[in-house]
């Protein structure tokens, strides 16, 4: 009697303990399954993560940001390259103009982001019929290299302007964020010409004052056939682009307060591109010798922009400048109801 009670004990201890080693088993196997499948879920994922995480080690960031100055200087192997999964994407983000509003600056201020990378170049894809012939792989290749989780932008402030460039761009992403940089538009129109004069200068060439080029002689009327004074009417070309985007894909920068305070600009640019806020203070530091703000990237690199920007403007007669600034009030107030965002120009 005692030996079946015992035998019967040893039965259900084995049967006890092979339920808990197959239910080991498939725990095992069940955390595996889900490890196996949790690169591929959510959907997400597979697009590449929307943002960087809250927290990445400062080490890393300076280690990718010096990884990627290095290819960009054509020093890195194909080898890093596929090791770190470096790849040319097509920009997720576009500054789209304008022209002298300060769209070099956007773009450099926004490279200290870790989470940007920024085209070197103006691309003028899709402005110029030449480049457009060439594909859309032929602009993906003037890229640079990025990590998954990281946003190319590009700028080619032409694209603003040009009458076909709102529909190739749709083509191409039909959800791209766009990004306007404006200044007071009689200034805007003045640096534009500045520039112009400038190279005009360089080759020994003579060119007519600011105010025969805003006023039609004949008319005495603001000469709207002139590009600087056109360019400076944005309301015009921001309807044009309102047939392909909604309003919601555009984000609007106050270029002249980029000037004199831009971080608040570059924290609702942030918040735009849905990116976590990374960009403070200590990136920016005024430099009182060249008159404006330079970037710092670490206790190692700083950098200013070009010495052409911030050119002194030639004097304008004030009678031409309140003209202009009466001509451009209504296309200012159409501009500020369509975007929702209100400027102290005159």
């Amino acid at each position: 009697m005692l030996f079946k009670q015992q035998a019967l004990l040893r039965q259900k201890l084995f049967l006890l303990g092979s339920l808990a080693i197959g239910s080991l088993l498939y725990l095992v196997a069940r955390v595996g399954s889900l490890d196996r499948l949790q690169p591929i879920c959510p959907i997400e994922s597979r697009l590449g993560p929307p943002h960087l995480p809250e927290q990445i080690p400062l080490r890393t960031l300076q280690y990718k940001r010096g990884l990627l100055h290095e290819i960009r200087k054509g020093n890195a192997t194909k080898e890093q390259i596929r090791l770190h999964n470096l790849v040319q994407q097509l920009p997720r983000a576009i500054i789209i103009g304008v022209r002298k509003g300060g769209t070099r600056a956007l773009l450099e201020m926004l490279n200290l982001h870790p989470a940007v990378v920024k085209a070197s170049q103006e691309i003028h894809f899709f402005d110029n019929e030449q480049n457009y012939a060439r594909g859309i792989d032929w602009y993906r290749e003037k890229m640079p290299f990025s990590f998954l989780h990281q946003i190319t932008i590009e700028k080619s402030p032409a694209y603003f302007i040009t009458e076909e460039v709102p529909e190739r761009i749709f083509k191409m992403n039909s959800s791209i964020k766009l990004l306007i940089i404006v200044r007071e538009p009689t200034t805007r129109a003045v640096s534009d010409y500045t520039q112009v004069l400038e190279g005009k200068e360089r080759k020994n060439k003579t060119y007519h004052k600011f105010e025969k080029l805003a006023i039609d002689g004949n008319t005495c009327d603001v000469n709207t056939k002139y590009k600087a004074v056109r360019t400076s009417i944005y309301t015009k070309h921001l309807e044009r682009w309102l047939k392909y985007f909604p309003v919601e894909h555009f984000h609007i920068v106050d270029g002249d307060r980029l000037i004199t305070d831009p971080l608040p600009e570059l924290q609702l640019v942030e918040r735009f591109l849905n990116l976590p806020s990374r960009i403070s203070r200590y990136n920016l530091y005024f430099n009182a010798t060249r008159g404006f703000y330079c970037l710092r990237f670490n206790n190692v690199f700083n950098k200013c922009l070009a010495g052409s920007k911030g050119r002194i403007h030639p004097e304008v007669d004030p009678s031409v400048v309140a003209k202009l600034r009466k001509f451009f009030h209504p296309f200012n107030q159409k501009f500020y109801q369509i975007t929702g965002r209100t400027f102290n120009w005159p």
